[in-house]
C-alpha cells in the first residue's frame, strides 16, 4: 500500500500540477480529489472524537438551515455538525464536511452572518485552497512526507497537514491561509451566501464583529491574513455584484428564515 501510494503521488508531482482557481488565479494543485476527501474524512473524524458535539436541538436546526442553504448552491451531500467550542471559528474540509464552533455564534449575530463565514469557508474548499498548500508543502520532498502524515495524523507530521487543510486550531497548531486565498475566499464566499438568497451587506458587520472580538491586529504587512480595513473594502467593492445575485435568488424563491 505504501509504495503504492508512493508511486502515485510521484507520478503526480512529475506530471503538470498547474491548475485555476475559480477567479483565474494559477495554482499549484498536485493531489488527486480523492486523497484531499480521504485526508478531509480523517481530519473530521478526529476533530469529532476529541470535541464535544452540541447537542441542543435549536442550535442544530439554526445552523443546519443556514448550512443547508449555503451547500445547495454548491450541490453534493455535506455534513454540518455544531461543536461546543467557545472559539469564533468554522472550517470545511475537502469531502464536503462543515464545522461550526458555538463561539462564532456569539460573533455572528443573524443568519445572514453566519452564511458569510460558512460561504467564505466552503469558498476555500471550492477554490482547493487546502491542496494548494498540502502541494506547495510536500512537492520538493518527494510526497515521503505526506505519506507519514497520512497514516499518522496525530504525529508533529500529521498535525501540520490538519494545519495545511484548514482545522490547525484544533491541533495545537496555527497554519492561516494565506492574503490571496483569504481575499479569494471572501468574494467567492460573498456570491454564496448572495446566491442562497442572504444579505451580503451584512457580511461586512460580521468583519467588523470579528476585529472587536479578536482584539488587536497587527500591521497587515506583518499577517498573513488581510487586514479587517483592506477585507471590508475589498466586499464592499464587490458588493453591487452581489446584491445583483442576491436578488436574482430572491426571484428564485430563496428567502432563507433560519432562526
Amino acid at each position: 500500500m505504501r509504495n503504492r501510494l508512493t508511486s502515485l503521488i510521484l507520478g503526480i508531482a512529475l506530471a503538470t500540477g498547474c491548475a485555476t482557481s475559480p477567479t483565474g488565479r494559477s495554482q499549484l494543485v498536485l493531489m488527486p480529489d480523492s486523497q484531499m476527501d480521504q485526508m478531509g474524512l480523517q481530519a473530521f473524524t478526529n476533530i469529532k472524537e476529541k470535541t464535544p458535539v452540541e447537542t441542543a436541538s435549536t442550535t442544530n436546526r439554526y445552523v443546519q438551515c443556514v448550512g443547508n442553504a449555503i451547500t445547495r448552491v454548491v450541490g453534493g451531500s455535506w455534513e454540518i455538525v455544531v461543536f461546543r467550542d467557545d472559539a469564533a471559528n468554522a472550517f470545511a474540509l475537502p469531502g464536503r464536511k462543515i464545522g461550526v464552533n458555538t463561539g462564532l455564534l456569539k460573533v455572528a449575530e443573524n443568519q445572514h452572518q453566519l452564511a458569510t463565514v460558512l460561504g467564505h469557508e466552503v469558498a476555500h474548499v471550492l477554490a482547493q485552497h487546502s491542496n494548494e498548500r498540502v502541494s506547495q508543502k510536500y512537492a520538493v520532498e518527494q510526497g515521503l512526507g505526506l505519506i507519514n502524515a497520512i497514516a499518522s495524523p496525530q504525529s508533529g507530521a500529521g498535525q501540520t497537514l490538519m494545519g495545511l487543510l484548514g482545522v490547525g486550531a484544533e491541533y495545537g497548531i496555527l497554519l492561516p491561509y494565506g492574503r490571496v486565498q483569504e481575499s479569494e475566499a471572501d468574494i467567492l464566499g460573498l456570491d454564496l451566501m448572495a446566491k442562497a438568497g442572504f444579505d451580503p451587506r451584512e457580511s461586512v458587520k460580521l468583519w467588523v464583529n470579528m476585529g472587536r472580538a479578536g482584539g488587536g491586529q497587527p500591521p497587515e504587512f506583518l499577517s498573513t491574513h488581510p487586514s479587517h480595513s483592506t477585507r471590508i473594502s475589498d466586499l464592499n467593492a464587490h458588493m453591487p455584484v452581489a446584491l445583483n445575485l442576491q436578488s436574482r435568488a430572491i426571484q428564485q424563491g430563496k428567502r432563507p428564515q433560519c432562526r
